[in-house]
């Protein structure tokens, strides 16, 4: 049964007529994503910054999504901004996508903060292994029997405003619709990737000189369908934190980390309410990353540790 509907999942998402996928990952630490969200937060820490997620997605469902991403962004003051590199990996049932984007971004002093101007350009790639389709129909002449590749281009662009406790930023990325084309024994497919727009936005409270409060917004769009995120984490002494997260219809977690110097861990555990939540045991999520602090003015230092908690 499981294997059944990842094969139809996978095929009504990929060949029933042009159909839209190579749709934005998922996560519910998506507060240490955002590079890959958004082009504009590229060089935003001050420094170099490497951050890496990890998400097993309804763990015990047969061909379950399975994603990672890798970061890395640099502040380069020739350039007036930074620079950034994402690497993605996502499994779902027969279907492999991936992607590698650079992208930079203007930073702009405004107001009691900066705003960065990001704009990002790289290439989608999708990997559809037919053998392991059950489709309902044999020899169905619209499903490829073999692997068969895509590759597509991938442009970006970014708005991202930050301040020593605030954050906010929209952006978008597939801007350009392009198409990834599968053949393979002269079967034919094709599909239109779909454009992603996002929203986000957080705050750090400090409450005294031990505790701080970090809410947190994310949104995220195809057009189609909509992901909303409301999340919420304590933090002590800018070492460890833990909070809550709730995905609107989808999915409600709980997360825990720790920083240790440039060095910072978290987890995440989130259930979801949908109807999935009767073939799942839940999904899994981890966090590690390191983040090389630049020179600045002391001034300027006195929540930088909380932000990048």
């Amino acid at each position: 049964m499981k294997k059944i509907s990842t094969a139809i999942a996978a095929i009504a998402l990929l060949f029933i007529g042009e159909s839209y996928a190579q749709q934005a990952p998922q996560f519910t630490m998506n507060m240490f994503n955002r590079l890959y969200t958004n082009a504009g937060y590229a060089g935003s820490n001050n420094g170099i910054c490497a951050n890496a997620l990890h998400r097993q997605q309804w763990v015990g469902f047969d061909g379950r999504p399975i994603t990672t991403v890798v970061n890395v962004d640099a502040t380069v003051k020739a350039l007036h901004g930074g620079l950034g590199l994402s690497i993605l990996s996502d499994k779902l049932g027969a279907q492999y996508s991936g992607g590698v984007k650079l992208s930079y971004a203007f930073r702009w002093a405004l107001g009691p903060g900066t705003l960065g101007i990001g704009v990002e350009g790289g290439i989608l790639f999708n990997t559809l292994d037919g053998s392991q389709l059950d489709p309902i129909q044999e020899n169905d002449p619209n499903i490829v029997n073999g692997k068969s590749s895509g590759v597509a281009p991938d442009f970006g662009f970014g708005l991202y405003y930050h301040t020593d406790n605030l954050y906010a930023g929209v952006s978008a990325n597939n801007l350009i619709g392009s198409k990834l084309k599968f053949e393979e024994g002269g079967t034919l497919s094709e599909y239109t990737v779909a454009r992603n727009y996002y929203a986000m936005a957080g705050y750090t409270w400090a409450i005294n000189p031990t505790w701080g409060l970090a809410p947190s917004v994310f949104l995220k769009t195809d057009g189609a369908s909509t992901q909303f995120d409301v999340n919420l984490r304590a933090l002590w002494k800018n070492m460890v934190w833990a909070g809550v997260s709730y995905r609107i219809d989808d999915a409600v977690g709980v997360m825990a980390g720790f920083q240790y110097k440039e060095f910072r861990v978290g987890y995440s555990y989130d259930i979801t309410t949908s109807g999935l939540r009767q073939y799942s045991s839940g999904s899994h999520e981890i966090m590690l990353g390191y983040c090389y602090k630049l020179k600045s003015p002391v001034a300027n230092q006195r929540y930088r540790n909380v932000r990048f908690l």
